[in-house]
């Protein structure tokens, strides 16, 4: 009787371990389904706020070059606002598309030289590096599994922060790849920028995150909300070493990559 009772309870334990197994499973199900719908609500809402905001922007501007001066001094300023805020907008619906493009527009992976992503990336980055004087500097990167276009998007937006937030001096972007374990690689981008209290170095990931006022720089804080994003669709995480005034290192691992 005694081992009867005890192997009923051990069943009823087992069976209570497996529905509480399968309740979690639906619900991961259920928020990855959510999550899915959200991500294709944001790119869509995103893509077709793109049109009439663009008409907006370039009324207004034309506003601004037409009538700039012709009109009082209050009225000038009042254009001035409306084309800075309607640029702000572009730049912000811009970055959610960007964002949404992450989990709704994928590629496959594919084997791509990780050096010829980071060259494209410094050609889009080609009028910033001039402007800033930025020396950016890499050591020689290897092959991997990767969505080519994220993986330079992720690079461009790195090296654009390195180079973004500077104090005086020439900005320097340092870029390098060690093995990380039997198949995976260990990226870093170093700068020599503001650098970054530690007490932000989580926060810095989320949507919207901005550590400095607009007045100082531009942005729509959801460049590194993108980069681990990215990081996150190929297996790998992302953090950062920090430290003010001495320049900041972003390091990103990525899973399933092949070795060169």
């Amino acid at each position: 009787m005694t081992a009867a009772i005890r192997d009923i309870t051990t069943r009823k334990k087992v069976e209570a371990h497996l529905l509480a197994e399968a309740a979690l499973q639906q619900k991961i199900e259920e928020l990855n389904r959510s999550n899915e719908e959200l991500g294709h609500f944001a790119y869509i809402a995103s893509h077709d706020l793109q049109e009439p905001l663009r008409m907006v922007a370039s009324y207004t501007q034309l506003l601004s070059r037409r009538y700039k001066g012709r009109l009082d001094a209050d009225a000038d300023e009042f254009i001035a606002f409306a084309v800075d805020g309607a640029t702000r907008m572009q730049r912000l619906i811009q970055d959610l598309l960007a964002y949404s493009r992450v989990g709704t527009k994928r590629e496959a992976l594919e084997r791509i030289s990780s050096e010829e992503a980071l060259v494209q990336a410094l050609l889009n980055l080609g009028a910033t590096i001039a402007d800033s004087g930025a020396v950016v500097t890499h050591d020689p990167l290897p092959v991997v599994l990767a969505d080519e276009t994220q993986l330079i998007q992720l690079f461009q937006n790195l090296i654009g922060n390195g180079i973004k937030y500077q104090g005086p001096g020439v900005p320097r972007v340092h870029i390098a790849a060690v093995p990380d374990g039997d198949t995976g690689w260990a990226f870093t981008v170093r700068d020599n920028g503001l650098g970054i209290d530690a007490q932000y170095f989580e926060r810095i990931f989320g949507m919207f995150q901005r550590l400095h006022k607009r007045e100082e720089f531009a942005g729509t804080g959801i460049g590194l909300a993108i980069c681990k994003k990215i990081v996150e669709r190929h297996g790998g995480n992302i953090s950062v070493e920090s430290t003010l005034g001495l320049g900041s290192t972003f390091r990103f691992a990525m899973a399933g990559m092949a070795t060169s």
